[in-house]
């Protein structure tokens, strides 16, 4: 269809838009989801998907009831889905006669982002009044027929390819064909066609010896696809190496899912200081908040080395407490619209594989600059609360600061702390400790920053907060090649909570922050309830399980998960099995800007049960943080003019801009 044709179908509501998914164990079946949040719409084949692609954003057009899918028939059918009628066929339309006299029931099913068929529940079902009223006129002694009941799902065909967001690249195999001037290229992926490929790609005595190639990775850039070939044509881009060894597998993901892990370009790495080591503008100093001289400490993994985030947390002669999050001021060395600015946008998020990580910043910008290392001066946007020792918020101060990282702890070495509150730790017990903040002060601010977590992390839980705790699976890296070794499970204790209540607390204060001053530009992140008719087929099930589960709420959610499972030997295996379940009809979390949605309502973050939310903590390693902290700088720029306006004091206007702004 043309651009035309389809602006005006959406309009008219005749056409739909989604992303498409592909199933990867049956590749021939495909599914957008529905506009009203029902079940989702079905596509049989690779002809329907029209050389769209997983990932591709579409527009599709439903087929005619007649056509729809017939996913399940009467419970006494012999028959699997896969091979009961999809209407329209003989087979189905002989079925119809024989039932005729029964009215069907008509039944969506819904399926979720890994669907192979239908949830064991049906989401919605719509049966014939007139078959009750009809049975009930009846003789009592007559046996009444009990009603057909069939499960349909809507089918559709791709008429419109809005934005490719498959990279249409792919590793594979190649297999020489006799007497043709082109190789059959196969990806691993089956959701992906077969490619013709040029000869003259593959390597030089491919023809004479293909089979010294069985077992060789290549990526192939997939250029065209006729509409009337199953066979895409393409290039030959790259020879991975042998299939099974880690370094070209690992480059053949990266690659089908277009992450850019090649090294960052030379005007790039122009935008960041050149003079090593660099040191902090004296002019730059003079603008910012000191915060030197204060107990700030890090607490990471072991192996981090982007240290993005630092906290603090000072005794207050009231018996309250100030504590600072304190995050790598990424937005000072990457000014927008600049060589840099424009990579970090692409890449837009750092990627973790096991064995590597592929930066969104060049590393001398990621390890050295921008990381809060220990007993160096770095550049920081901080949040400081006055806090009561039950976590209450007495007053919040935003602004650019500089710190000095007294020590870097990793989740090991506090949890230590926090479980060995009157311990003395020694100095071959912890990483080197700035001199002038003795290891019995570090020790007492994790306790105390423990104790305001503790009554954070209730507070959010008393509020309706929900936490699906899925299995972790961490793995051992040998220390010479940096390949994995082993596995096991990753544990996550109360260091872990530590950190993540007050990086939460800061989310959450900055996205009050932006939109205050920006309320139609602010950059924000929502969470959309779960998907109302899956919960239900969860509900239904949980019920005919004689399982306690309350879905209707974050909140209720929790406590069914954490409080009603029992505790004998087989709780926490009905907790993981459980959670896994709750997790299907979750939505994704979204990036938006405030003033796309008009109701605030929407704003809303499902889990965390907040009204607004935002990331600010890892610049490092989010593009989106990275904006966040943009906004933040402009908003405390509007602050200070706003101040200067009231207070009609430019002086005071001023001391405060250059002394803490």
């Amino acid at each position: 269809m043309s651009l035309q044709d389809v602006s005006a179908g959406l309009k008219r509501g005749e056409l739909i838009q989604g992303s498409l998914r592909i199933n990867p164990k049956k590749y021939h079946e495909a599914f957008i989801p529905s506009p009203d949040g029902l079940a989702d719409i079905f596509l049989d084949g690779i002809v329907a998907r029209n050389r769209a692609l997983n990932g591709d954003i579409v527009v599709v057009k439903v087929l005619p009831q007649h056509q729809w899918r017939v996913v399940k028939s009467e419970p006494d059918s012999e028959e699997s889905p896969e091979t009961q009628c999809v209407a329209g066929n003989t087979k189905c339309e002989n079925k119809k006669a024989a039932t005729s006299s029964s009215p069907d029931v008509i039944v969506e099913a819904h399926y979720n982002d890994e669907s192979e068929g239908p949830n064991e529940a049906v989401v919605q079902r719509v049966q014939n009044i007139s078959l009750q009223d009809k049975a009930s006129s009846k003789n009592e002694d007559t046996p009444t027929a009990l009603p057909t009941e069939k499960v349909l799902q809507r089918t559709a065909k791709v008429v419109y390819i809005i934005e490719q967001k498959h990279s249409r690249a792919a590793s594979g195999f190649i297999k020489f064909l006799p007497d043709k001037n082109f190789a059959m290229f196969a990806p691993v992926d089956h959701r992906i066609p077969r490619v013709n490929v040029p000869l003259v790609d593959c390597p030089a005595n491919f023809d004479l010896r293909p089979g010294d190639y069985a077992n060789t990775l290549f990526i192939c850039r997939i250029t065209h696809w006729p509409a009337d070939n199953t066979f895409a044509e393409g290039r030959l881009a790259k020879t991975l190496g042998q299939a099974g060894e880690i370094e070209p597998e690992t480059e053949g993901i990266l690659i089908e899912y277009d992450v850019d892990f090649s090294e960052f370009s030379d005007q790039a790495l122009a935008c960041l200081p050149q003079a090593l080591p660099w040191s902090i503008p004296p002019e730059e100093l003079s603008k910012r908040r000191d915060l030197r001289k204060e107990c700030i400490f890090t607490i990471d993994p072991t192996t981090a080395r982007d240290l993005d985030d630092a906290l603090s947390c000072k005794l207050l002669p009231d018996g309250n407490f100030e504590v600072g999050v304190h995050i790598a001021d990424v937005s000072f060395f990457v000014e927008p619209g600049n060589a840099l600015d424009f990579i970090a946008s692409r890449r837009a998020t750092s990627v973790y594989l096991v064995q590597k990580v592929i930066p969104m910043l060049p590393r001398l910008l990621c390890e050295e600059l921008c990381s809060l290392n220990p007993l160096t001066d770095r550049l920081t946007i901080s949040v400081i609360w006055n806090l009561t020792p039950e976590g209450k918020i007495l007053s919040e101060w935003f602004g650019r600061s500089v710190i000095r990282s007294c020590v870097k702890l990793s989740y090991d070495h506090a949890q230590s702390m926090i479980e060995a509150p009157d311990k003395l730790f020694t100095a071959n017990e912890l990483p080197p400790c700035a001199p002038e903040h003795p290891i019995d002060e570090i020790h007492q601010a994790v306790l105390n920053l423990h104790a305001i977590a503790k009554c954070l992390r209730a507070q959010r839980f008393e509020g309706g907060a929900l936490r699906l705790d899925q299995m972790k699976l961490s793995f051992t890296l040998d220390h010479e090649t940096g390949m994995p070794q082993g596995c096991y499970v990753y544990q996550y204790r109360d260091s872990n909570k530590l950190v993540e209540e007050f990086m939460l607390l800061a989310n959450m204060s900055a996205a009050h922050q932006i939109y205050r001053t920006f309320p139609e530009l602010a950059l924000l992140r929502r969470h959309p309830p779960p998907q109302a008719k899956m919960v239900d087929t969860l509900q239904e099930l949980c019920d005919q399980m004689g399982l306690n589960i309350d879905l209707s709420s974050a909140g209720a959610l929790h406590r069914s998960l954490n409080e009603t499972l029992g505790n004998d030997q087989y709780s926490s295996a009905r907790k993981e099995v459980l959670t896994n379940m709750c997790s299907r009809p979750m939505q994704m979390a979204l990036y938006f800007c405030s003033g796309a949605l008009k109701n605030e309502t929407l704003f809303r973050h499902y889990a965390l049960n907040v009204p607004m939310y935002t990331h600010f903590t890892s610049p490092i390693r989010r593009y989106a943080d990275v904006i966040v902290h943009r906004l933040l700088a402009a908003s405390l720029r509007e602050f200070n003019f706003q101040f200067c306006f009231i207070k009609r004091c430019v002086r005071c206007a001023c001391y405060v801009c250059q002394r803490f702004y």
